[in-house]
């Protein structure tokens, strides 16, 4: 009896379609068939991405599970024959993979943290504040977007290699301190200068001139010091905007060869470990002289997706987070 009335409240349907399409002198039809049209060709033009981005992705994946015999087959181009584990082993080996993993952790949250403390303290400033040579210094952050870092790499290797913190230790009897380290590194994102700080500070900055000033207004007259209603009143508000410039510094300095060569060389980050990766392992064949390509390139391959898999995670977990945060973000901006 369900199939029976299905069938004829589907018949019903058709009959009301066609006399309405006849009424309309085939308006409908064509109606119709065009959304059918966009319909089916944003599905290719989607699928068409798609698959331009995974299929590196995919192919990296398909090599790294190949044994040496799928390897050197050319019949075998995606799906291995002899699916093997045994150069993920020697990967985790070789880079040292837990170890660099919680350090690498540990880094780059504290360094994220800091750098976007700073940059809400400095964006805040930048939107409510009135200071002298107020434009000029906002010119100076637009600068550090606009000057890529390698511009003044030679500078910031002398500074921090031969730091003085403007002079203050000449007053205690020590020269210079070498801060070509992580806590150089530290203290270079949390006074402002961190991979990207400039952009991050802009961004919230126009966030927070979008934010109502009665709020703040009221909390000076119920005896709120400006910084207890930056902490209280403007951080709440900025919350999306944090979390999406929180997500992005994380990413980008997971991902950073830059500074991570120049301050993080001594503690084996995992973008080092994966740039490092191929020299590691040709170590290890400079004995007999003979180094087996096809191999190092699965190497490489398994390399980049072990050290890339906790970004993932951390992308699936924090997706809806990050888009319910971009959605608002880009509603008050």
């Amino acid at each position: 009896m369900t199939r029976v009335s299905a069938a004829r409240k589907k018949q019903r349907w058709v009959l009301r379609y066609i006399v309405r399409n006849r009424n309309s002198n085939g308006y409908l039809l064509r109606r119709d068939f065009c959304r059918m049209a966009i319909y089916v060709a944003r599905g290719v033009l989607l699928f068409g991405l798609c698959l331009l981005i995974l299929r590196p992705l995919v192919a990296q994946l398909s090599i790294s599970f190949m044994s040496t015999s799928d390897l050197f087959n050319p019949a075998v181009n995606l799906i291995p024959r002899r699916p093997t584990m045994g150069m993920y082993r020697m990967a985790i080996y070789l880079m040292n993979y837990w170890e660099s993993l919680v350090r690498t952790l540990a880094i780059t949250f504290s360094a994220s943290f800091l750098q976007i403390a700073a940059c809400a303290l400095a964006a805040y400033g930048f939107a409510r504040f009135n200071f002298p040579l107020k434009r000029f210094w906002f010119i100076c952050v637009m600068l550090t977007i606009l000057v890529p870092p390698q511009v003044i790499m030679a500078p910031m290797f002398m500074n921090f290699r031969f730091f003085t913190f403007f002079g203050l230790t000449n007053l205690v009897g020590v020269e210079s301190m070498n801060k070509l380290n992580i806590y150089g590194y530290l203290i270079m994102v949390a006074t402002g200068m961190g991979l990207r700080s400039g952009l991050f500070i802009f961004v919230m900055r126009q966030y927070m001139r979008s934010m109502p000033m009665e709020l703040e207004e009221a909390a000076y007259v119920d005896g709120c010091g400006k910084l207890r209603t930056f902490f209280q009143i403007a951080l709440r508000d900025t919350i999306p905007m944090l979390v999406t410039c929180f997500l992005l510094a994380f990413v980008w300095q997971w991902t950073d060869g830059f500074y991570s060569n120049m301050f993080l060389w001594e503690q084996g980050v995992m973008s080092l470990q994966m740039s490092g990766l191929a020299e590691v392992y040709r170590n290890w064949f400079i004995s007999t002289g003979w180094i087996p390509v096809n191999e190092l390139r699965q190497l490489i391959a398994i390399g980049v997706l072990i050290g890339t898999v906790p970004v993932i995670a951390i992308y699936v977990l924090a997706q809806r987070m990050l888009e319910k945060c971009i959605g608002q973000s880009g509603l008050k901006m």
